[in-house]
């Protein structure tokens, strides 16, 4: 039996940098997305999420408050100031970071330390989230952060669940597109193999495929992708031109049940896209924070 410590991370959600919620929750409907009700965060940031029947799930985040944004970095709150830093030098529209499932996230946070990947003290937190049928639950969260100083516009970090929100979020989880759940988020790099420490001591997995074009880890869940400019050009047909070195996230591939349906649905609502074999390629718009693709996996 595999044990605790040598278990592979699973992604839990995926943080998406936007310029507001109201331009986000728009345009995802248009991609055929059912998008859940706004949430503010008690430092600033606010999210209008959209949930998984795989348990995970999308934080398109958004600056609600500067001044208490601004405040909580000031006092340590490292997601906040992550945040910011993504902002300022990228623009409010991106993907910064990638959250992991933990069920204890002080074991990950010394982890990370003794791995020289810490990134920041801890946060604790709590909020109230809005279910499908109006009800409210009180989500508690320890969040532990990695990250490595080369890539100052990208970020992992470890997230407990300590009041756990129920698992079956009912119509929420459900979606005009199809979508069933993330299958693989793509991350550039001129060099993505100087990365791979990072990925691996985060997911806690070693075993790495390395190619011509990047490095593939699985987790327990979702395909992580470190590729090349010239590998996301090829494989997925992205322009991805940077400004400098670092991880930058340029992709999430959705999961969905029958792509004929998502295909349809993108078409009848005017939808940009574009066929990269069995996958259909949306480019960024505003509002959606980075590019998607749609592919189905039986």
């Amino acid at each position: 039996m595999t044990s605790k410590q040598h278990a592979v991370g699973a992604v839990d959600h995926l943080v998406l940098p936007v310029t507001s919620l109201e331009a986000t929750r728009a345009r995802f409907t248009q991609l055929g997305f059912t998008v859940a009700p706004d949430a503010r965060h008690p430092f600033g940031t606010e999210n209008a999420c959209v949930f998984f029947g795989d348990d995970t799930y999308l934080e398109p985040l958004a600056v609600g408050s500067r001044e208490e944004c601004e405040a909580a970095a000031k006092a340590g709150n490292m997601f906040v100031a992550r945040d910011q830093a993504f902002r300022f030098r990228n623009g409010q529209e991106g993907f910064s970071a990638i959250v992991v499932k933990t069920a204890d996230a002080d074991a990950d946070h010394a982890r990370f330390a003794g791995a020289g990947f810490s990134g920041g003290p801890m946060l604790h937190f709590e909020r109230l989230f809005k279910m499908a049928d109006g009800s409210e639950v009180l989500g508690g969260f320890k969040l532990a952060f990695a990250a490595d100083l080369r890539a100052p516009d990208f970020f992992l970090f470890a997230c407990e669940r300590v009041n756990p929100l129920p698992a079956d979020r009912g119509a929420l989880a459900r979606h005009a597109n199809g979508a069933l759940g993330l299958s693989a988020v793509v991350l550039v790099e001129e060099n993505p193999s100087d990365f791979q420490y990072l990925l691996e001591e985060v997911f806690e997995q070693r075993a790495v495929e390395a190619h011509s074009f990047g490095i593939a880890l699985q987790t327990r869940n979702v395909k992580v992708e470190a590729l090349t400019p010239e590998g996301l050009d090829g494989y997925f047909g992205i322009d991805a031109r940077v400004a400098g070195r670092g991880l930058n996230g340029r992709l999430v591939i959705v999961r969905v049940g029958d792509i004929g349906v998502t295909e349809r649905l993108l078409a009848a609502n005017g939808v940009a896209f574009s066929r990269r074999g069995a996958r259909l390629i949306v480019p960024h718009e505003a509002g959606q924070g980075v590019a998607f693709a749609f592919e189905e996996v039986s």
